[in-house]
């Protein structure tokens, strides 16, 4: 017999998943005890009053109860459909409103009820007070990002569209892929929540693995629901590609073997950043950057924050990739197109392996087409070789755009520069005059100083690069991250609360802000991870 549904069963489990429910004789006799192995929260209503006058149904039915394993009574229906006897239950608020249709209440004080229901509601209230703030999660809709800046020009858009499905396309041997690669196509690792961005929530190596009957193992590291993640050893500092094309049915002969993973302390991760809007920081000038970080003297002071830049041999500054090491966006793709996927490009010339088994092509792979080759409506993109593309859709493709503000989202960008954290996290940045349509001048926000930071040894992996140190790492930019699965360099996290809180640590130039923001009630860090998640 189904149980009577009313406003009054749902405050009477105004708390979570349950109500504690009072003993009689009879569920006490039969060892059923409010609090028995009982999780901190089941504890806590466990210490609610017991009602000492029992109210029950006037003849036996299916009970309002679902009893756990070790646990209490709980109002919500039982397992399996398993038959309680409601004599053994004493029921909360005014009986009535639990027994099944047709039955009557006997046997209850009304007086003594309004008392125990006060003392629930009272309890319910301050656990409610009591709970911990949380990531919203991934936020739904549709992608806040993917297409090309505003205001381009027809044949920009059309470049931007033809370089796109470059950067889109998977690459066979014939194409240039490995020997050695980590994935086999651009638009596989920089997926989510669109071409462009970051790990996908199914991870596209496990796939890649065994592509055209290749023979390679998956390392214990890499998941089906995990992060795209390449290794760098601190033997060299390196990246050593997880894969190799050794049985593939379009290399025929290659024999190599995959890198040892035996040894967990002698690598490293990374997984990918996103790339949405970086032609608007790479046309941004250094004193504009130089002059936004130092407008933030005297917090950084209060809050023991310093921060550099990572320079490169010209002496300008370098803002792409985890440490900053990449100067521009088209060195950023040929280093990619080479150590990721293994082709060999204009500006990585040379197979990363020697073994001329393996060597299947003229290098370098991917030049200049000197002839139109007709990809695209886009004569730009027809002629220029790979990275020239991926460089520039990364180049023209529009920042993120954030949801509108909630009066949650409001509060939380508010204590989001108090606490400090726009102290690194420097929300905006103005473009220099650009050759591209409609792009001069342009203000964005990135929330990132571009800057190194020390984060302590809980975050260090051990990996300089340029002027970055073992434990120093770019401020990551916050656009977008409302949409991202993964975090943290090496993608350790898919809860935004936890990436905040591995930002303190020993040594770590962020301790301060992430004491204060600690030190701030639930709902307010709540607020800051809500305007976090809108962006």
């Amino acid at each position: 017999m189904p149980m009577r549904r009313t406003i009054g069963s749902s405050l009477a489990c105004l708390v979570t998943s349950a109500c504690a429910i009072a003993e009689t004789e009879e569920s006490r006799s039969a060892g059923r005890r409010i609090g028995a192995q009982a999780s901190p929260r089941q504890q806590m209503h466990a210490t609610v009053p017991r009602m000492p006058i029992a109210a029950r149904c006037t003849r036996p039915g299916v009970a309002s109860l679902e009893k756990r394993p070790g646990m209490a009574w709980w109002v919500g229906g039982p397992p399996s459909g398993e038959i309680v006897d409601t004599e053994t239950a004493i029921l909360l608020l005014h009986p009535q409103l639990f027994c099944p249709v047709g039955e009557r209440v006997v046997g209850f004080n009304m007086k003594t009820i309004r008392t125990f229901a006060k003392t629930i509601l009272l309890s319910a209230l301050m656990s409610t007070a009591a709970v911990a703030q949380q990531d919203p999660g991934v936020r739904g809709g549709p992608p806040g990002a993917g297409g090309p800046l505003h205001g381009l020009d027809p044949m920009e858009t059309a470049y931007f569209a033809a370089a796109l499905n470059r950067f889109l396309q998977v690459d066979g041997v014939a194409d240039g892929l490995g020997p050695r690669f980590n994935l086999d196509s651009c638009g596989g690792c920089h997926a989510q929540p669109a071409p462009g961005g970051t790990s996908p929530s199914t991870n596209p190596q496990i796939a890649a693995a065994t592509t055209n009957g290749a023979s390679n193992t998956i390392p214990p590291f890499i998941a089906q629901n995990g992060p795209v993640r390449e290794t760098r050893f601190l033997s060299d500092g390196g990246v050593h590609a997880l894969f190799t094309i050794t049985g593939r049915s379009d290399a025929p002969g290659c024999n190599i073997g995959q890198p040892d993973y035996s040894d967990p302390t002698a690598y490293i991760f990374r997984i990918p950043t996103p790339l949405f809007g970086l032609g608007l920081v790479e046309n941004t000038p250094d004193q504009n950057l130089i002059d936004d970080a130092n407008a933030q003297g005297d917090l950084r002071q209060s809050l023991h924050i310093s921060g550099s830049f990572n320079y490169g041999s010209d002496g300008t500054i370098t803002r792409f990739g985890w440490k900053a090491q990449n100067k521009s966006l088209l060195l950023f793709s040929g280093e990619a197109y080479n150590v990721e996927i293994g082709v060999t490009n204009e500006l990585f010339p040379n197979e990363r392996e020697d073994d001329p088994n393996c060597q299947f092509n003229g290098l370098p792979e991917d030049t200049t087409n000197l002839t139109n080759n007709n990809q695209s409506n886009s004569l730009g993109s027809n002629f220029v070789s790979d990275i020239v593309n991926f460089a520039a859709f990364t180049r023209l493709s529009a920042p993120p755009v954030p949801i509108p503000d909630t009066p949650s989202i409001l509060n939380g960008r508010q204590l989001f520069n108090s606490v400090g954290c726009a102290a690194c996290h420097i929300p905006q940045h103005t473009t220099a005059a650009s050759s591209f349509t409609g792009q001069s001048n342009v203000t964005y926000s990135i929330y990132s100083d571009l800057q190194l930071h020390d984060m302590g040894g809980k975050l260090a992996d051990g990996i300089t690069q340029g002027y970055a140190s073992p434990s120093q790492f770019r401020t990551s930019p916050l656009w977008g991250v409302g949409q991202r699965i993964f975090f943290l360099h090496d993608g350790r996290t898919t809860d935004l609360l936890q990436a905040i809180e591995a930002h303190a640590g020993p040594g770590s130039e962020a301790n301060n802000v992430i004491a204060t923001f600690n030190n701030l009630p639930a709902g307010q860090q709540q607020a800051i991870l809500d305007f976090l998640r809108g962006l």
